[in-house]
């Protein structure tokens, strides 16, 4: 496919299987974006929230403030693991269709390279996350989720600070991880990681989330098809060098080399069902990302032009040379943008009976370089000010 000459591409509806929608004001901004980006369902596992959604009524009730705001969208819930989460809460969230439990380490204050961040190496608000002994305590919990068939969704780094022998938190969270599957053979994992690679075994669903470099895609081919990754749009243009350098594109995890960057965008036109999209779109205020001294916050806002975005990364390898026009077509769009995601997490396929599709169309929109709130207070930077993009039509 010439993406160049293309002036309209009918697609099915993307499916974000991870994103962040955050709560109040910002929540009210950020949810009536989702459709701009030509995004029908969206993952919420990262209810990573003030105070942390730790029951089901909680999830519910914020399922609902979301579906107030949008209800066009299809939102997958899911409980942050704390000790208020118990074998009877699981059982209650089964009933109620909640589609996991998150479990973040609780976080520090670390520091990396040019900026200072609070828990980047976790994520935003994990002050209430487990500590090193998650699995004894919440050993009960594990047992009512392999037995209710929920889905525990893991920040795959060891709580605590970095090991003196420079192995990194995501390494030393492997045995772990191991200790956890030994124990709890049928209990489905959603792994979030970037670096490492995870075995895989009968009766296991592991997902090994956001991709950042192409050691990463290897490990994930190695495993069996119970393992995959997403890969965010803002991993197939952003470098190491680029993210430090600007904290609009400050993100974790962070942007590696070229080559890395080019490898996840083959992996994108593989048509490798392992591999779909998941834009981990996180909004900042601007104010917090561009205060001038330290923390920067981690996050890169993509939502309003998530399908887009990847789009425009596809077209610019081709210009680089990383890929071939041939290498793009029709199918392998839908699979990563839209159905390998949906499969994966047991969803029905987008038809034209359940869900309209999309058309983008190049009608000359770039992208603003930040959206702002009705009574101009919050205002969110955008991943990529000034880039020419498609506009998103939805059709029935």
């Amino acid at each position: 496919m010439k993406l160049k000459n293309v002036q309209d591409l009918e697609l099915p509806p993307t499916a974000d299987m991870h994103v962040h929608l955050r709560q109040d004001q910002m929540m009210e901004l950020v949810v009536p974006q989702i459709r701009k980006g030509g995004v029908d369902t969206v993952c919420v596992f990262n209810p990573n929230l003030q105070p942390p959604i730790t029951a089901v009524a909680q999830a519910l009730e914020y399922n609902f403030r979301l579906r107030s705001i949008e209800p066009r969208v299809n939102y997958l819930m899911s409980l942050y693991l704390h000790p208020s989460v118990t074998p009877e809460v699981i059982a209650e969230a089964a009933a109620a269709g909640i589609t996991g439990v998150k479990m973040y380490p609780q976080g520090e204050a670390l520091n990396d390279k040019a900026y200072t961040f609070r828990s980047c190496s976790v994520t935003t608000n994990s002050e209430s996350g487990v500590m090193a002994n998650f699995l004894e305590v919440y050993h009960p919990v594990f047992a009512a989720m392999e037995q209710f068939d929920l889905v525990l969704n893991l920040h795959g780094e060891m709580p605590g600070s970095l090991p003196d022998d420079g192995t990194s938190l995501e390494e030393a969270f492997l045995p772990e991880l191991k200790r956890l599957h030994e124990k709890f053979p049928r209990l489905r994992c959603v792994l979030e990681a970037s670096r490492f690679l995870l075995s895989s075994a009968p009766g296991y669903t592991d997902f090994l989330q956001h991709c950042s470099t192409a050691a990463a895609l290897d490990a994930v081919r190695a495993c069996g098809p119970s393992v995959a990754a997403t890969i965010t749009a803002h991993h197939l243009y952003l470098t190491g060098d680029i993210s430090h350098a600007d904290p609009l594109a400050f993100c974790k995890p962070i942007p590696q080399t070229p080559s890395d960057r080019d490898a996840l965008i083959k992996a994108v036109c593989s048509g490798d069902p392992k591999f779909f999209f998941g834009s981990d779109s996180a909004p900042h205020p601007l104010t917090a990302k561009m205060q001038g001294h330290q923390p920067v916050p981690a996050g890169v806002y993509t939502a309003p032009f998530a399908t887009q975005l990847v789009i425009l990364a596809l077209q610019e390898a081709v210009e680089r040379g990383v890929i071939g026009e041939y290498e793009i077509t029709q199918e392998r769009l839908e699979q990563f943008l839209s159905r390998s995601g949906r499969r994966f997490y047991k969803l029905p396929d987008p038809t034209a009976e359940v869900a309209p599709n999309i058309v983008l169309e190049r009608k000359g929109e770039t992208i603003p370089t930040s959206i702002k709130s009705a009574n101009g207070i919050l205002e969110i930077g955008l991943s990529r000010p000034a880039a020419s993009v498609f506009s998103v039509r939805w059709i029935a």
